[in-house]
């Protein structure tokens, strides 16, 4: 996959290109599945493409214990302004936060 996720979720900005980074998080998900199929990753780390949740029950809890530890920002990133932008990110994190 050749998008970088992290930025295309600081640059979210409105509805729009929210649902523009929804689209490009599920093409990096589906990328990952063609991935593993053709070789497996370790099931102790992520996948292919730093998928570390691979259910969608993983992956909610995930995003939503991110939003909770980042809701006054994180000591390298602060918290986005744009509620569009922080939605994006909340989303992206439930692909690697464990």
């Amino acid at each position: 996959m050749t998008k970088d996720l992290y930025e295309l979720a600081d640059k979210v900005i409105d509805e729009q290109s929210f649902v523009d980074f929804i689209i490009a998080l599920a093409e990096d998900w589906e990328d990952e599945q063609r991935k593993e199929k053709e070789n497996l990753s370790s099931p102790w780390g992520p996948g292919a493409n730093g998928w570390e949740n691979g259910t969608i029950g993983t992956y909610l809890n995930a995003a939503a214990a991110w939003a909770t530890a980042s809701i006054n920002g994180l000591p390298l990133m602060a918290k986005a302004k744009n509620p569009w932008t922080r939605a994006a990110q909340i989303l992206h994190a439930g692909k690697f936060y464990e």
